[in-house]
């Protein structure tokens, strides 16, 4: 294979993602009209539910702009020899490989992100404000993004040097080693992720003494669930979106509970919510996870390394020496293929997994707690009550609340 037809195949891959995508967004977008199911025609009511119609036409009409935009900086990025001149500008700045990769992506993704930066705000202070999600501030905004720039840098600049480093060291080995470096930093992170991670972005405070704590630790107990870390996340300094979730194990286990949750659902409807989050732990979800997430870094390093030294790849996206960090780039989009696959597997998996949270919940605390608090947490953030089965099937992660709320009625 030339580097010509490589080039090609690559920007076919791009192009073919973009159509599959996009598509399965319109066939969606076809059902967005569709009348309410009876199970859950007390989730709208008239004007609710036409609110909720002409938010996710909007979505969908601004995310059909965003991805035509991306695609167009995409190729025009790849036919004007992008990628060789941040390399030769890389490349002149430093001669360490090291150092020029991580100039390389460090210009690549700050400048894709200064680039859709406007997107990002255009749909938080727009969409989200004319609908009136948005709580955040435009200081907050930009706060938040150079915030994650800096993580970037600063977690992501550093795994990606330890890579290079192995790469140098051990040649085509490196997976071994880098594989070893990921997932001690994926157990890592799960477990602090709440003290590590959240608190550069929100403020978290134990769950007071009173009769909600109360009514938690009565349900823990009957549950046979030593739970001592329950957290309040002032989630409505962004957004007036409800969630809750459930991170570390161990002694670092911890359940957070958004504040916008406790103000939108009753105490009893809060503990059902809980119960399902323990019920994720209970079934082992957090560690079943975490190990396939293990495997498929695995198996992706180890396929990264059989390809990323070959000229070829770097030699297709117009860089003439081999590059490792060219090569990843090239690596990463014939991935794509292989990552949808994986993708469906694991939301798979993933509906499956809240099933079995729900049935938890069910058989420890009640189901109809849990079904009212889905069908307000549904209401109050205008989702959509129709959803083509396709698209849930290649997209969703969680069942779709009709699913759920059937489920939860079965006997």
């Amino acid at each position: 294979m030339t580097p010509e037809i490589l080039f090609y195949y690559i920007i076919a891959v791009i192009v073919i993602n973009f159509i599959v995508g996009e598509s399965m967004k319109y066939l969606n977008a076809r059902h967005f009209d569709d009348p309410v199911p009876q199970e859950l025609k007390d989730v709208y009511d008239t004007e609710t539910y036409r609110k909720s119609q002409d938010y996710k036409k909007a979505n969908f009409k601004f995310s059909l702009i965003s991805a035509v935009f991306s695609l167009f900086l995409t190729l025009l990025f790849f036919f004007l020899d992008g990628f060789a001149i941040v390399d030769s500008f890389a490349r002149e700045v430093n001669d360490n490989p090291i150092v020029i990769a991580l100039i390389f992506f460090g210009i690549i993704m700050l400048g894709s992100d200064l680039l859709t930066t406007p997107f990002s705000y255009y749909n938080t202070f727009v969409i989200e404000e004319r609908f009136g999600f948005n709580k955040s501030t435009p200081q907050l905004f930009f706060l938040d993004k150079l915030k994650g720039w800096l993580m970037m840098m600063i977690v992501g600049g550093g795994l990606l040097a330890l890579i290079l480093w192995f790469y140098a060291w051990a040649g085509n080995s490196f997976w071994l080693y880098a594989w070893a470096v990921f997932t001690v930093f994926s157990v890592v992170l799960n477990m602090f992720y709440s003290r590590l991670i959240v608190p550069l972005f929100n403020k978290q405070s134990p769950l007071m003494d009173g009769s909600l704590r109360s009514k938690i630790e009565t349900y823990a107990t009957q549950a046979g669930f030593q739970l001592d870390n329950i957290f309040i996340i002032d989630g409505s300094k962004r957004s007036t979106k409800a969630n809750a979730y459930f991170s570390g194990f161990g002694s670092q286990k911890r359940i957070t509970l958004y504040d916008t949750l406790i103000n939108d659902l009753e105490e009893e409807e809060i503990v059902a919510v809980l119960a399902h989050e323990v019920g994720h732990y209970k079934k082992k979800h957090v560690i079943f996870n975490l190990l396939i997430s293990v495997v498929l870094t695995g198996f992706t390093l180890w396929l990264l390394s059989l390809f990323v030294s070959q000229p070829l790849f770097s030699q297709a996206l117009g860089v003439d020496r081999a590059a490792f960090h060219v090569g990843l780039i090239a690596f990463g989009i014939l991935y794509t293929p292989i990552s949808a696959i994986t993708g469906f597997v694991m939301s798979l998996l993933s509906r499956k997994f809240e099933y079995e949270a729900d049935d938890f919940a069910k058989e420890t605390y009640a189901a109809a707690p849990l079904i009212t608090s889905l069908k307000k947490l549904s209401k109050n953030s205008l989702s959509n009550l129709t959803p083509h089965p396709l698209y849930v099937k290649l997209n969703y992660s969680h069942p779709t609340l009709l699913q759920r709320v059937c489920n939860l009625k079965s006997a």
